[in-house]
């Protein structure tokens, strides 16, 4: 069988952009990452242990190349020292382990942020494309092709309907969790060529560069997690996250995450300066309407003209989602859709929803408390049940 992993481009563009912050601003960091899945699988994940240890070892064995590297430099934003680093990257395997608990699968990254930060991507789509490939291919792909094709039909005859202020645009963010690479190409080539009036662009930089697309993506929630354990006040720590981007990136990748702490906290400590320094912001839990809402009333308390900023929508996307929450906002602010799984699974065969977040940094416990209680992820109760307290977050 073809190692699943193809490149070390083939990741999401956030993962480039902070791995370089991190690394310019706490270099000497260290982080724990575990694996996580969140659904019952057709069948117990237990049973691709052998085939991910011998992927991790393919993985282990890579670097960039140089037309990679240089394709980074090209990129207005990755600074001449960190494509320097990459050039001489290569993912250590003793950073990582992989065991079994019963039918669980384990997957842990320990080690040096800068060095185990990367593997979240690549272990999530390692384990995505071993699960399907036991699954009937033939049939995944009839099914899949149809509905793209559906999806397609559905974006032209919205394409009818009266212009709003602000023109659809959407993007794949699909990577983590696609049935296979292969699928994937498909996907983004079809999308590119069928309705480049929509579709402007993709998380995954090996695409982007592959298909001469725009890469898209920020920040995740692991690069704001992490400043809980960089010696700031616990209460301070998204400000010192957005600090610190903004005097990385002056001005370039200017959308902010919002729910590592709920939308609440993070518009606490979205002030003037934040809000006119950033372009927009993106959803990621919680009602999007709400969300939506409470975002452009923050602008107007600001005295902020929400029309030259940008709510971006990420959460467990469809098309016609995303048609509906574009049909609510795009008269009042610029929008963006980043569509996932939807895009890149939508097969006959339900997708595993699996994660690997960072849980420990520093040696002490982080978490996120999403504004949806599914998604809140943390190792420690008792840092939790303090994270809720300080941030005065609902239980």
């Amino acid at each position: 069988m073809k190692p699943v992993v193809r490149s070390l481009l083939e990741t999401d563009l956030y993962k480039f952009t902070m791995w370089q912050a991190l690394l310019h601003s706490h270099p000497g960091a260290t982080g724990e990452y575990e694996f996580r899945c969140r659904n019952e699988p057709a069948y117990p994940l237990a049973e691709l242990k052998a085939d991910i240890e011998r992927e991790l070892d393919h993985l282990c064995s890579m670097m960039f190349t140089e037309h990679e590297v240089a394709y980074l430099r090209g990129l207005r934003f990755i600074k001449g020292d960190f494509a320097d680093f990459l050039t001489l990257f290569r993912f250590q395997r003793k950073f990582i382990e992989v065991t079994t608990d019963g039918p669980h699968l384990r997957i842990r990254a320990s080690g040096p942020l800068v060095h185990v930060m990367g593997y979240e991507i690549f272990v999530l789509y390692i384990v995505n494309e071993l699960y399907f490939r036991r699954f009937d291919q033939a049939e995944a792909m009839e099914v899949a092709r149809a509905r793209l094709r559906q999806k397609i039909d559905e974006l032209r005859a919205f394409g009818e309907e009266a212009p709003r202020a602000n023109p659809f645009e959407f993007f794949d963010f699909g990577v983590r969790r696609r049935f296979s690479g292969e699928w994937h190409d498909e996907v983004v080539q079809t999308l590119a060529r069928e309705l480049p009036v929509y579709f402007k662009g993709t998380s995954n930089v090996y695409l982007a560069y592959k298909f001469n697309l725009v890469p898209i993506g920020t920040m995740a929630h692991e690069y704001l997690q992490a400043h809980q354990a960089f010696g700031t006040r616990l209460v301070d720590f998204q400000s010192a996250a957005l600090e610190n981007w903004v005097q990385e990136y002056r001005g370039d990748l200017g959308t902010a995450l919002t729910d590592v702490v709920g939308m609440d906290a993070f518009l606490a400590d979205f002030d003037l300066y934040f809000a006119k320094l950033f372009d927009g912001l993106r959803h990621d839990s919680g009602d999007p309407v709400v969300w939506g809402e409470k975002a452009l009333a923050h602008y107007a308390r600001l005295r902020i003209n929400a029309r030259t900023k940008r709510l971006v929508f990420s959460d467990a996307l469809t098309i016609p989602k995303a048609l509906n929450l574009y049909r609510h906002f795009a008269d009042r602010v610029m929008t963006g859709f980043g569509i996932g799984t939807k895009l890149t699974n939508d097969t006959p065969f339900p997708a595993i929803n699996i994660v690997m977040k960072l849980v420990r940094c520093n040696g002490q416990p982080v978490a996120k408390l999403s504004d949806e209680p599914g998604k809140s992820q943390c190792t420690d109760v008792t840092y939790i049940a303090y994270l809720r307290q300080v941030f005065n977050h609902p239980v």
